[in-house]
């Protein structure tokens, strides 16, 4: 039985001049694709999460493999110093922050690494004809028709959050519209730059009164629209401040994706009396999001949010359950020290 030949070059490692072409290409790849995608059609979308890192590892992944000159270990290793000095570039031009790099890395590092499987296939099967490299790019018109054919998306998403107290609905509910501020956060993505509640001040009672819910980044302004004692407490979100603050070598960065490409529209608290006394507290928020893909995102979005309605819930059922003296009963409108509700 006799073997065929393959067609396939011989990997050998590849010489330093070789691998430096390679990742100078990809890395202004990456840059035109990003500057394309944010600056021009300012969509954080599948063009930029996507589209752009098959684009830095197909570039160098074609360019290493077309003389059959590389290695796969080489191969990676381009791609892993590409990624890094991408994301430094990144963070010295001030483009964007440390945590939103480490959220787009689970997006970004598998498209890389398909873009370079990809430009290596090519490579393999047409050393002299870059036509199938080309064809592959097409992921970048594509991406951007993706984009402007499903972003923004206008439907509002509900994130849910429940608590269960000790105490009766009436007990919880004074907690509910007014309590004092709220201790300084632990959790590592609130010290790295998310918002985060700290308190509230409320002008007027019942519907038609106006909370002032302050955050991290500045306050959230909520007309109350449902007023029902001990029941439910419902407003709208008409103003709202930068989701984050990012993490980065510079103060006061403002990356163009803190400008209205999250959006909360509205909230509520519910009180639904339980058995012996006890009650289940539930805090919703609506809010619009503007990125893509929207599973990825809507994911860690929701993550965040959860996060905030617990501090807050968890606040109320201390509170609510304290067993030595009465609930804080200053009145919310003169005082400025309540915590803001589970929907901002």
């Amino acid at each position: 039985m006799t073997t065929q030949p393959s067609n396939r070059p011989v990997r050998t490692p590849a010489d330093a001049p070789a691998l430096v072409q390679a990742e100078a290409a990809g890395v202004l790849a990456a840059f035109a694709c990003l500057a394309l995608g944010v600056l021009v059609l300012r969509a954080y979308g599948v063009f930029v999460f996507l589209a752009t890192p098959f684009v830095m590892g197909a570039v160098p992944g074609y360019l290493l493999a077309r003389g059959g000159s590389v290695t796969s270990v080489q191969t990676a290793c381009v791609i892993l110093i590409e990624l890094a000095l991408v994301s430094a570039g990144i963070l010295l031009f001030a483009f964007e922050g440390v945590v939103c790099l480490a959220m787009a890395a689970p997006l970004a590092i598998p498209f890389a690494l398909a873009g370079v499987a990809i430009g290596r296939e090519f490579a393999d099967g047409r050393q002299d004809r870059p036509t199938g490299l080309l064809l592959s790019l097409l992921v970048l018109p594509a991406g951007a028709v993706f984009d402007s054919a499903y972003l923004p998306d206008r439907s509002a998403h509900e994130v849910l959050s429940v608590v269960e107290i000790d105490a009766s609905a009436e007990r919880v509910w004074e907690n509910v519209i007014a309590f004092p501020t709220l201790p300084e956060p632990s959790e590592w993505w609130f010290r790295a730059g998310v918002a985060y509640p700290r308190h509230a001040s409320i002008d007027g009672r019942g519907v038609g009164a106006i909370r002032y819910c302050v955050f991290s980044t500045g306050s959230f302004v909520e007309p109350i629209t449902a007023w029902e004692p001990a029941r439910r407490l419902a407003f709208d979100v008409t103003a709202f401040p930068e989701p984050m603050r990012e993490l980065s070598p510079y103060r006061g960065i403002h990356p163009p994706h803190l400008d209205g490409y999250l959006r909360s529209r509205r909230g509520e608290f519910r009180l639904i009396p339980l058995a012996s006394g006890r009650t289940r507290l539930e805090g919703r928020t609506w809010y619009e999001l503007d990125m893509a893909p929207a599973f990825y995102w809507q994911a860690i979005t929701d993550g965040v949010i959860h996060s905030i309605h617990r501090r807050v819930l968890d606040h109320i059922k201390r509170e609510s359950e304290r067993t030595l003296g009465p609930p804080d009963l200053r009145d919310p409108i003169m005082s400025g020290d309540e915590d803001c509700d589970a929907g901002s």
